[in-house]
């Protein structure tokens, strides 16, 4: 059995439809018990049963954050499963999983909030506004990206057998990086949290910090490795077209990535602002991008 052929059977195994149906019922079925345990030990801890500082223990709405980093890792694999198949799905993918952070954060700081007339002066509150709005945007651009990347996803079909023939070689390179993608990525995930906790019960001082970066745990790499995949990616789509305008679209979501790789080491405002131009750069990218293709004379 060849090498192609090895490439082949993992995909199958790991990026199958079945595959992916069976992770999202496991998934499914360890956010709902992480949802009810989460709750459980806030009532205990409410109860004076245990000793717990931290702010996701002080409000029974903090606990939907639990479940929410569960539907995250689902999200980290479709990622995947969706690079082989679409460029534009695998980007639209990253920026659903810094929109599901984004929103996993609200619920994280919400025990946060103070209600009075003081809003805008305290820092919290201010945070709480900007993720709400930004996670809004968010959905809105996400929307938009989809809908502008349609055209691009189909166009493939349209160019001659010689020019599919490297589409059909650049799949098959997709498909092992997605599989080279999948164990790295467990390993990433096995060692962060490893890290946090080891961090955590070594030191109960850099616990109570890494605790308070705990939405960094994880994604701050991975998105990291997404870096690496999608330069890769750059570099090898060369071989299936040198158009500029692909060039100038593929560079600018390496951009985006980086943008929101950036975010998690700023916090406030500036994270948002950061996401948010990150997604809006490369909206405006595909929509450009999508003119060349409508207009292939120019240029």
């Amino acid at each position: 059995m060849n090498i192609k052929n090895v490439v082949s059977a993992i995909s199958e195994y790991l990026l199958s439809g079945k595959t992916k149906e069976r992770s999202e019922r496991i998934i499914l079925g360890v956010a709902i018990v992480s949802y009810i345990l989460h709750l459980l030990v806030i009532v205990l801890v409410h109860q004076g049963v245990l000793q717990v500082d931290s702010k996701l223990v002080k409000n029974p709405i903090a606990a939907i954050y639990t479940p929410f980093s569960f539907i995250l890792v689902y999200e980290v694999y479709l990622l995947v499963y969706f690079l082989p198949k679409s460029i534009t799905t695998y980007i639209g993918k990253q920026f659903e999983i810094i929109t599901l952070i984004v929103i996993r954060r609200i619920f994280k700081d919400i025990a946060n909030l103070e209600l009075n007339t003081n809003w805008f002066q305290n820092p919290n509150d201010l945070q709480f506004t900007y993720d709400v709005a930004t996670s809004l945007i968010l959905f809105l651009l996400i929307y938009l990206f989809y809908k502008n990347s349609v055209s691009d996803d189909h166009s493939e079909k349209k160019l001659p057998d010689h020019e599919l023939k490297k589409i059909v070689r650049f799949v098959r390179l997709k498909k092992a990086i997605a599989v080279v993608l999948v164990p790295v990525l467990v390993a990433l995930a096995f060692y962060s949290f490893f890290h946090w906790t080891t961090e955590t019960i070594r030191d109960y001082r850099n616990g109570i910090i890494a605790f308070k970066n705990i939405n960094n745990v994880f994604f701050d790499e991975f998105f990291t490795v997404l870096i690496t995949v999608d330069v890769l990616l750059l570099l090898f789509s060369f071989f299936y077209s040198d158009e500029f305008h692909k060039i100038i679209r593929n560079s600018g979501f390496i951009i985006s990535t980086i943008l929101i790789k950036i975010s998690f080491s700023v916090d406030g405002i500036v994270n948002n602002a950061l996401i948010l131009g990150a997604v809006l750069f490369s909206y405006f990218i595909m929509r450009i991008h999508n003119e060349y293709e409508n207009n292939k004379n120019i240029g």
